[in-house]
């Protein structure tokens, strides 16, 4: 049984370099969601199923990523898969089915919210007449679309010809052997596809090539930034969680931030300065999603290791998402594969997004059950509003610095030059200005400042 909806048609634009694409217009598409009724998802490592998203999220889900890429969708369907077919998946009169909605809507690529291996492809591209991409096709579309520096546009051309390597996209059109010998009657030369099997090796081989050289660059980065030890804290998270948003909140930056899926795609750093003085090198990180593919995250690995050379890790929620257990179970995975313990308290803290958008019943239980878990209390707040950015803030300094000291400070006339970094780096508790021009200062400053206070004071009594 399949539960349709009418698409809205108000997506207008058109990808710069999808499949199909017609200076006229938006590309037509389809989008069908199967859901498998016999299969279950479990952990690899401790067969513990996974959390099962809901056929309307993943239907929600399946059009945002096809909007991100601006497709113009005429038709989608959440249809139900009982019995899966090795040849096309969903079943032949559903093929039948979809065929026809393809044909009336002229739609020329058929979104399949699903892996489909290199057969099932190609024969629901015979039946629709029309470019098929699974869900691992249109994440790198969407990520061939996102990428705007060097290194992005080297990784997703690396993860897009090995995706490519085992079913050769183009060959759709063309799989005719290239002719040996003069005249239409010469011998059999090499196949179309061992030509693009070819190329597409080395095109891989140098594109790790030029990977390993953003890699080593990427080291000697991080090794200049750790002769300058700025503590480094990485936003980590489903994607379209907040993570640019909440960026641009503590940073003060422009990054792009919409509520679209994977709408920024490079890393971007910025340095941070916390309330207490605290320097930090924030970083946004691409976005996670589940059923992330296996290749991608490989190429991607030198962008992620900001991840896992990160300090502090915050793992951001859409705590206002229905399937946000789910979304984190798939973020904790991701981390997981890339060394990162999502359960080390110490180093990852889980932030609750987007409270803005719940009613007061909902958020009140929702913290109760995150105070009663055995995770430390998540942090809740609204990158949007600003709601709880103070505490995120406190968090984290006390995280990289410790927690607030008190001490009491004797300022000397001619130290006075220091009094404007004490109240920029301290909380000020009293100030008594003394007869002698001296002042005293008592004040709550964290571990580092107190150190950098001290070692000001020493300097300047020793000059």
């Amino acid at each position: 049984m399949a539960r349709e909806k009418d698409a809205d048609r108000s997506v207008r634009g058109k990808p710069a370099h999808h499949p199909g694409t017609e200076a006229n217009g938006p590309t037509r598409a389809v989008v069908i969601v199967p859901v498998l009724t016999r299969h279950q998802r479990s952990d690899d490592d401790t067969n513990r199923p996974r959390l099962t998203r809901s056929a309307d999220a993943r239907h929600d889900e399946a059009v945002g990523l096809a909007r991100a890429i601006n497709l113009d969708l005429i038709h989608t369907a959440v249809v139900t898969v009982n019995d899966p077919r090795p040849a096309t998946l969903l079943g032949s009169g559903k093929v039948a089915e979809f065929a026809e909605i393809v044909k009336e809507g002229h739609a020329e690529v058929v979104i399949v919210d699903h892996p489909l291996t290199p057969v099932q492809q190609r024969n629901l591209e015979k039946e629709f007449n029309a470019k098929v991409l699974d869900r691992t096709g249109l994440i790198l579309e969407i990520f061939g679309e996102r990428a705007r520096t060097k290194e992005g546009t080297l990784q997703v051309e690396l993860a897009h010809l090995n995706y490519q390597k085992g079913r050769l996209v183009r060959s759709w059109t063309h799989l005719e052997r290239q002719r040996g010998g003069a005249g239409f009657l010469g011998g059999p030369g090499e196949t179309q596809i061992e030509s693009d099997r070819r190329q597409l090796q080395e095109k891989i081989i140098k594109l790790k090539h030029e990977l390993e050289t953003v890699r080593r660059t990427r080291d000697l980065h991080r090794a200049k930034r750790k002769k300058v030890p700025f503590p480094v804290v990485a936003i980590v998270g489903y994607t379209n969680a907040g993570k640019s948003t909440l960026f641009n909140r503590l940073t003060g930056a422009d990054v792009l931030a919409e509520d679209m899926l994977f709408a920024t795609l490079d890393p971007t750093l910025r340095r941070v300065r916390l309330p207490h003085g605290t320097p930090i090198i924030l970083s946004d990180t691409v976005g996670f999603i589940s059923d992330l593919p296996t290749h991608l995250v490989a190429a991607f690995r030198a962008t992620l290791e900001e991840v896992v050379e990160a300090d502090l890790v915050i793992h951001l929620r859409d705590i206002s998402d229905p399937d946000t257990a789910a979304q984190a179970e798939d973020v904790e995975r991701i981390l997981a594969d890339l060394g990162v313990d999502a359960g080390d308290t110490k180093r990852v803290v889980e932030v609750w997004n987007k409270v803005d958008l719940l009613d007061d019943g909902n958020r009140e239980r929702l913290l109760a059950d995150g105070a009663d878990s055995n995770k430390a209390p998540p942090i809740a707040i609204s990158a949007f509003t600003g709601e709880g950015i103070d505490a995120l803030k406190a968090l984290i300094e006390t995280r990289m610095s410790g927690e607030l000291e008190a001490l009491t400070v004797t300022i000397e006339p001619a130290q006075f030059a220091l009094v404007d970094w004490l109240y920029r780096n301290g909380d000020i508790v009293s100030r008594i200005d003394n007869e002698d021009g001296s002042a005293t200062i008592a004040l709550k400053a964290t571990h580092t400042a107190r150190q950098e206070i001290e070692s000001r004071l020493h300097r300047k009594n020793g000059a």
